[in-house]
């Protein structure tokens, strides 16, 4: 499995990006995918979920700025109103087979990319 992401880089506060995370190898019938961030000394925390059903959840912080959306092949996270503190290194990730409800918690995922940074300033 490869998840690889892009579509990262330098905004000003209020702007938008929209990240992508090309997925190959990855064929469960039934799974979660995500998107979280890691800012310098910060844990990493999750962003946004997906899952088989299309059913979405997000995290408090990004909730009504930041959609998630699934294509062929593809994970996007569609960014607006961007905030300075919205800076990090993103990922996405990807479950092994899995029937629960979106999920947040990073230790339900199995497959991670190697991040793509966004700097709001």
């Amino acid at each position: 499995v490869q998840l690889v992401e892009s579509g990262g880089g330098s905004v000003q506060d209020g702007g938008s990006l929209r990240l992508s995370c090309l997925v190959s190898g990855y064929t469960p019938s039934r799974s979660c995918m995500g998107w979280f961030r890691q800012a310098p000394g910060k844990e990493r925390e999750g962003v946004a979920s997906i899952d088989s059903d299309d059913s979405t959840s997000y995290a408090s912080s990004v909730r009504g700025r930041f959609t998630i959306s699934k294509g062929k092949n593809t994970l996007y996270l569609e960014m607006n109103s961007l905030k300075p503190e919205d800076s990090a290194t993103y990922c996405c990730a990807a479950t092994r087979e899995y029937g629960g409800q979106p999920n947040l918690s990073r230790d339900e995922y199995t497959f991670w990319g190697q991040g793509t940074q966004v700097t709001v300033s």
